[in-house]
């Protein structure tokens, strides 16, 4: 019998152990993320899910360290595709190293009719979050585009490339992927897409705790295009830069100012309706699934849920998007009373939408074993230790 694979350190025993090699105690590590010292504790005691994002910035700033080393990745040994995603990282961001637009002097080779294909089936894949797939075609494809100097075509290969590494927990190899957009973007000198890259980059930047920098980026980005308003793309893309900025401020504890951004979106939102540009599918729905998760993340999980209420996931791709709305509202859920079996309704919905997010993510795994050890103190819960079982929580 193949033995079990000893499980991953919590988040709690990573801040835990981050926090005594340090020599530091809880009250005055606590001091320094800005949060009480019985959270603190509770948090590294397993008591309180380690799934905020925004708290999970404020700890592992007062740790000189990322969010990222303390999630950690998430990869059960026994989901070939989850382990299969995570082992394409390597190979992705050898890629991406080895792409420099800062000399297109050499000759273009062709654009193939195969490149072109093989781009749409990576982005197809990794809208419906299939990482694994997308991973194993990407190195070869930034490569193909990147020989052709088919700048338009390669900011979209080093965007995909950037989210995928993003989801799958690795934020610095998201930035290289967002830098290498940012390049693309730049030699094509087309002011759209420097605004696709200036997302790319700040989502990255959030995605390390930078909610400063994720700011500057989105709303330096909204400055530059509000005089390209009228050409395709520039509603749709100024919209999907005011999500970020909504998000970068409620991580800057600016909570009137997200509101404000998210507002803006909003309004926009209803002007554009559903759209597909760029892959970003800016409209009504998104705007909602944005704030959902800003509102669950921001110590607002009844007005999350009620956003969620109001929310149609299905007019957006299977998958892309709508594993973020079952995902973030089972979060939002997990923290209201007396919701605990909605929530666990919401994650086994997440995982049908788009498995290998919901197995790779290390914020799902915190809301399941919060839940998990609620149904074991209430003798419930015959779904939910299945779903944990499948993400190797004991």
């Amino acid at each position: 019998m193949t033995p079990r694979p000893t499980a991953d350190p919590t988040i709690g025993e990573r801040i835990r152990d981050r926090r005594l090699r340090r020599g530091w105690s809880i009250r005055f590590a606590a001091s320094r993320a800005g949060v009480s010292h019985a959270t603190w504790s509770r948090i590294e005691r397993g008591l309180q899910a380690a799934d905020n994002r925004f708290t999970l910035a404020d700890l592992a700033g007062a740790l000189d360290c990322t969010p990222g080393e303390l999630a950690g990745t998430a990869v059960p040994a026994g989901n070939r595709d989850a382990v299969a995603a995570h082992a394409a990282v390597h190979a992705i961001r050898q890629a991406l190293v080895e792409l420099d637009l800062s000399d297109l002097s050499a000759s273009a080779a062709p654009v193939t009719a195969d490149l072109t294909r093989r781009l749409t089936l990576v982005d197809s894949l990794r809208q419906s979050c299939d990482y694994a797939g997308a991973g194993r075609l990407l190195p070869e494809l930034l490569r193909g585009l990147y020989a052709a100097r088919e700048l338009r075509m390669l900011c979209d290969a080093t965007f995909i490339a950037s989210s995928v590494l993003r989801n799958l927990g690795h934020p610095a190899e998201s930035w290289l992927g967002a830098e290498r957009c940012r390049d693309a973007a730049d030699a094509a000198e087309d002011p759209i897409l420097q605004g696709y890259a200036a997302y790319a980059r700040a989502s990255a930047a959030s995605a390390c705790g930078s909610y400063d920098r994720a700011y500057a980026l989105a709303s330096q980005a909204i400055d530059a295009l509000d005089r390209h308003r009228s050409r395709p793309g520039g509603p749709e893309m100024i919209g999907s830069l005011q999500l970020i900025c909504a998000d970068a401020s409620r991580g800057r504890k600016r909570p009137d100012d997200s509101r404000a951004w998210s507002a803006e979106a909003a309004a926009l939102a209803a002007r554009t309706g559903e759209t597909t540009t760029l892959g970003l599918f800016f409209g009504p729905a998104n705007v909602n699934i944005w704030r959902i998760g800003i509102e669950a993340d921001g110590d607002e999980p009844a007005l999350a849920a009620a956003i969620a209420r109001e929310t149609d996931p299905a007019i957006l791709p299977y998958g892309f998007r709508q594993v973020f709305f079952y995902a973030d509202t089972a979060r939002a859920l997990a923290r209201l009373r007396n919701r605990d079996r909605e929530a666990i309704r919401f994650l086994l919905t997440a995982e049908r939408v788009a498995p290998q997010h919901v197995h790779t993510s290390s914020l799902v795994q915190e809301t399941a074993r919060a839940l998990l050890d609620r149904s074991r103190r209430m003798a419930g819960g015959t779904e939910l230790r299945a779903f944990c079982e499948r993400l190797q929580i004991g």
